[in-house]
């Protein structure tokens, strides 16, 4: 018994002298690992309560489109943008707002929604964001800024109606040469895109590409030059 004392005295002593050395250590890792799952919890119910409020918003602000009440509209955007920009509904209200501000003929605000997105949103809702601001960029006669906003990278599915938009902006400018080769492009960029559905139900894809070859046609045949 008096040996089990003992070992158990030695025992105590070691766990005494480490816990000297290192329990301010473990005491420090296990605060901090704890102040990471309750600012990882926090940050996960902070991101749901943000999307939940901005779906609000956007809720609101669809209604007000529908309503045609463009203050309204421009009021919901601007809570989006200013409270919500973190979320995807931002860059959907900015898109939202600039379409019913350019249908109110106010293109100078419809632009500073979309250049919004271009600067801020993500993927998709960026590169119709170029898209939309470059449309109304070339009506507004500014060649060159469009063309700025068509220039760069996009996502796969958007690689034909840019260059198909490029071909507009050079054809506008008089350049029949550019505007044939950029319209020659968009029609290879849907050839290779039939040729990636080949095999699968895409029926409705291949009818809906075919429409927009024949308007590729269209703009090449009325360009007047002899495609090489």
């Amino acid at each position: 018994m008096a040996t089990y004392d003992l070992e158990e005295q030695e025992q105590l002593d070691e766990i005494k002298t480490w816990w000297k050395q290192h329990g301010n250590l473990l005491i420090n890792v296990i605060t901090a690992l704890s102040l990471i799952v309750v600012a990882w919890q926090g940050w996960n119910w902070y991101q749901r309560n943000q999307s939940a409020q901005a779906s609000m918003v956007y809720n609101l602000l669809q209604k007000s489109v529908l309503e045609k009440d463009s203050q309204r509209v421009r009021t919901a955007s601007d809570q989006l943008l200013d409270k919500f920009s973190g979320t995807s509904y931002a860059s959907l209200g900015a898109l939202a707002a600039a379409k019913v501000m350019i249908d109110a003929g106010d293109a100078k605000s419809a632009k500073t929604q979309l250049l919004w997105v271009v600067e801020h949103g993500k993927d998709e809702l960026r590169d119709l964001a170029r898209l939309r601001l470059a449309a109304v960029l070339l009506d507004e006669k500014e060649y060159d800024q469009a063309l700025k906003q068509l220039d760069g990278s996009v996502g796969a599915g958007f690689e034909a109606i840019f260059s198909d938009n490029r071909g507009d902006v050079f054809s506008a400018q008089g350049k029949k040469a550019e505007a044939l080769g950029a319209y020659q492009n968009a029609m290879g960029k849907l050839d290779a895109k039939d040729k990636s559905l080949k095999g699968r139900n895409s029926a409705p894809q291949e009818q809906t590409n075919a429409v927009y070859r024949e308007l590729l046609r269209q703009k090449i045949d009325a360009l007047g030059v002899n495609p090489q």
